[in-house]
C-alpha cells in the first residue's frame, strides 16, 4: 500500500473512526487487524505471509525462551540463536543473489568460469526495519532491559505496527511498551496535527520529490549528454529528491501515528544544515544511526577479538593509537554493513557506507593538522562565515556519495565525476565559444 495514495488515506480514515468508537482496551488489537490489512495491501503471494510468520513466532519464542533462562550463558545462547535466525531469513529475502554473485565473482578470481543466475524472490513490505526491530528487540531482552511480551498478538503488533513498516523509524520495545497498548481517547489536536503532517509530507513528497525526480532521471540516466555542470546540478537535485522522498514519508509516517496517539521517535533534523559527516548522520535516519550503534557497533568493539587485537597494538603503537585503530576497524565493519543494508551491491556499499568511513576517519587523523591551519592562518572558528564553509562542504562531501547511490553503477560514478574535469570544463567552453562565433 502506497503511502501517498488515495487508498492508504481511505484506510486510515476507516482506521480511525472504527479505533475511536472501539473499546478503548481493544483497541491495540484493532490496530494488529488494520497493520495485517496493511500488508495484504502490497502482495498477495502466501509466502510473504509465511515469512512474516516465521519472524513473529522465532522473535517471540526466543524472546521468552531468554526471559525465563536460569543463567546467563543459557541466556547468551538463545539470544544468538534467535538473532542468527532472524538475520538468515532477512539475507535469503533480501541479500541472496548478492551474497551469491559476489561469491562467485571472488571463486572466479583463481581460474573458475562460474555464474550465478538471480533468483527471483519476493519479500514482505519492509522486510529490513521489521526484522531489525525484531533483532533489536531480541537483544534487549538478552540484556535485561526489557522484558518478553508474554501475549504473541502484542508482541505481533509491535514487530508489525504499519506506520513504521515501510521505513521506519526503528522503535525500541522500552519506549513502544508505553504507548502502543495504551487506551487512547479521542483528542482533536491529535487529529490536527497528524494530518497537518501528512499533508506537510504529502507535498515533501508529490511536489518537491516527484519534481526533482524527473531532472535526476534525465541527468543520470543520459549523463553522457550532461558533462560538467549538468551533473552537479543533477547531483544536488537527487539530494533535494532524496532527502524531500524519505522525511516526506516520514511525515506521513509519524502524522499518521499521532492520529491514533502513538508516539514514534523523530528521525530527521535538517541533516543538510551539518556541520560535520558525524553529525550529519546524527540527523540524517537517526534511528537507524542509533540502532546499528547498539546493536551492532558497540557489541564489536567489546568483543574478544577485537579487544585481544587493541591489547597488541597499545603494545606496538601506543595506548592512544592502539585503541584507534580497532576503533577505525570496528567502523568500517559498520560502515560496510551499513552501506550493504541500503542495497545488496557495490554502489550502496560505497556511497553509503564506506565513503561515510573515509570521510569520518580522515577527518579524525587530521584534526589536529587542520586546528593548527586555522591557528596559524587566525581563523575564527565561530565565525558565521567559517560555519556556512563547513555546512557547505559537508554536504557536498554527501552529494558524492549520492552520486555513487544514484548511479546504475560504480564506473558510471566515476565517469561522471571525470566529467567535473577541468579539460571537460574547456570543451564546454570551445563549444559555447564555436556556437557564439556561428550566431554572430
Amino acid at each position: 500500500m502506497i503511502l501517498t495514495s488515495s487508498i492508504y488515506l481511505t484506510f486510515l480514515v476507516i482506521l480511525l473512526f472504527l479505533y475511536y468508537i472501539f473499546p478503548k482496551k481493544m483497541q491495540w488489537l484493532l490496530l494488529l487487524v488494520f497493520s495485517f490489512i496493511f500488508i495484504l495491501g502490497s502482495t498477495s503471494d502466501v509466502k510473504v505471509y509465511l515469512y512474516i510468520l516465521y519472524t513473529v513466532l522465532v522473535s517471540y519464542v526466543g524472546s521468552n525462551i531468554i526471559g525465563d533462562a536460569q543463567s546467563e550463558k543459557q541466556k547468551k545462547k538463545m539470544q544468538g540463536l534467535t538473532v542468527f535466525l532472524l538475520f538468515i531469513q532477512l539475507v535469503f529475502l533480501k541479500y541472496l543473489n548478492f551474497v551469491g554473485s559476489s561469491s562467485i565473482n571472488f571463486i572466479n578470481l583463481f581460474g573458475t568460469n562460474l555464474s550465478w543466475t538471480n533468483l527471483s524472490i519476493i519479500a514482505p513490505i519492509g522486510v529490513t526495519f521489521y526484522t531489525l526491530i525484531a533483532i533489536g528487540y531480541v537483544i534487549d531482552v538478552g540484556r535485561g532491559v526489557s522484558k518478553p511480551q508474554i501475549n504473541i498478538l502484542k508482541h505481533a503488533l509491535y514487530v508489525l505496527y504499519f506506520p513504521q513498516l515501510t521505513s521506519g523509524p526503528f522503535t525500541r520495545y522500552l519506549d513502544m511498551e508505553k504507548t502502543l497498548y495504551s487506551k487512547h481517547k479521542f483528542k482533536l489536536e491529535n487529529i490536527c496535527f497528524g494530518f497537518q503532517r501528512i499533508i506537510w509530507g504529502f507535498f515533501k513528497k508529490l511536489v518537491i520529490s516527484e519534481r526533482m525526480a524527473i531532472l535526476v532521471n534525465t541527468v543520470f540516466d543520459n549523463y553522457a549528454d550532461f558533462p560538467g555542470v549538468y551533473i552537479i546540478i543533477g547531483t544536488v537535485a537527487f539530494a533535494i529528491q532524496l532527502y524531500t522522498d524519505f522525511s516526506g514519508c516520514m511525515d506521513i509516517v509519524l502524522g499518521s501515528s499521532e492520529t491514533l496517539g502513538v508516539t514514534l521517535p523523530e528521525n530527521f533534523d535538517t541533516p543538510y544544515f551539518s556541520k560535520s559527516i558525524s553529525e550529519y548522520w546524527r540527523r540524517w535516519h537517526i534511528t537507524l544511526g542509533t540502532w546499528f550503534k547498539d546493536y551492532f557497533f558497540y557489541p564489536i568493539l567489546k568483543s574478544n577479538v577485537l579487544q585481544n587485537l587493541q591489547s597488541k597494538l597499545k603494545k606496538i603503537f601506543g595506548k592512544k593509537w592502539g585503541k584507534k585503530i580497532t576503533t577505525y576497524m570496528g567502523m568500517f565493519l559498520l560502515w560496510f554493513t551499513v552501506g550493504i543494508w541500503h542495497g545488496g551491491a557495490t554502489k550502496y556499499i560505497i556511497g553509503s557506507g564506506l565513503l561515510h568511513w573515509f570521510y569520518i576517519v580522515s577527518g579524525e587523523i587530521f584534526e589536529p593538522l587542520f586546528n593548527k591551519i586555522a591557528k596559524i592562518l587566525h581563523i575564527n572558528k565561530e565565525n558565521l562565515l567559517f560555519k556556512f564553509w563547513q555546512i557547505l562542504r559537508t554536504f557536498i562531501l554527501v552529494c558524492i556519495g549520492d552520486l555513487f547511490f544514484r548511479s546504475d553503477s560504480v564506473p558510471d560514478a566515476i565517469n561522471m565525476i571525470k566529467s567535473l574535469s577541468v579539460n571537460n570544463y574547456n570543451e564546454i567552453f570551445k563549444r559555447s565559444n564555436t556556437k557564439l562565433r556561428i550566431r554572430l
